[in-house]
């Protein structure tokens, strides 16, 4: 992979690593986890990223990318994604420690949205971070009007998990 590549990649990833961090957050329950989610999923992205069009935005693609990472491995019971040697890239990519202080006072909307399958987490992700219904859609390959039932339902059982 040529260099330019690599540093628009590394420039990109950078710029957007907060995607990354939050579909982890999502994801998993400690530090841990959370670490190697961030890392399968920076590899499937540099694995992508020369197949990337720029058909959408970067960051809808990351959050693509990322969310199907999150789900696939986290549905096997076997944790293993075949990987490439990622030492050869010559821009170290590093990753910022993960600030959780504001996270802390969605704790009990994090609980809840735990307690989601992984698309219905997927929408809900999506939606508070405020996407409209056409990029939701296009980002987990549903249907315009599939995102907006599922999400009308995701709704109803929020509210019956958070005010039982």
């Amino acid at each position: 992979m040529n260099k330019e590549l690599e540093h628009s990649f590394v420039e990109q990833l950078q710029k957007h690593q907060n995607i990354v961090h939050k579909v982890c957050r999502l994801y998993t329950n400690n530090a841990d986890a959370h670490n190697d989610l961030f890392q399968e999923i920076t590899i499937q992205l540099w694995r992508a990223f020369p197949k990337f069009r720029g058909d959408a935005k970067f960051s809808t693609w990351m959050y693509r990318v990322g969310l199907n990472t999150a789900i696939t491995l986290y549905r096997k019971s076997k944790r293993s994604i075949n990987t490439q040697e990622f030492d050869s890239v010559e821009f170290k990519i590093k990753a910022e420690d993960y600030d959780d202080t504001e996270e802390q006072q969605l704790k009990l909307l994090y609980q809840a949205v735990h307690q989601l399958n992984d698309i219905e987490k997927a929408l809900v992700f999506l939606y508070l971070e405020d996407k409209d219904y056409r990029e939701i859609s296009a980002t987990l390959g549903i249907s315009e009007v599939n995102a907006r039932v599922k999400m009308n339902r995701v709704k109803k059982k929020l509210k019956t998990i958070l005010n039982p």
